[in-house]
């Protein structure tokens, strides 16, 4: 595999943020954490739980196995 899983999901979760024309600053508000969460997040450099990984995808309005795809 060419990547990992973690800069696969980085990648999905910017790309899907960007597409959705939210800023870093509006999902961390939605998810209940630091704007520097986010930044860590795309860019594959911290784990995220699984519950934290619902939300996301809830609030990005997607699947969570798309999210991983």
């Amino acid at each position: 595999m060419s990547q990992d899983i973690r800069q696969i999901f980085a990648n999905n979760i910017k790309n899907l943020r960007i597409l959705k024309k939210l800023s870093r600053e509006e999902l961390s508000l939605a998810l209940g954490v630091d704007n520097s969460y986010i930044s860590k997040l795309e860019k594959g450099k911290i784990n995220i739980t699984l519950d934290k990984i619902e939300m996301l995808a809830n609030y990005l309005e997607t699947e969570v196995y798309l999210l991983l795809k």
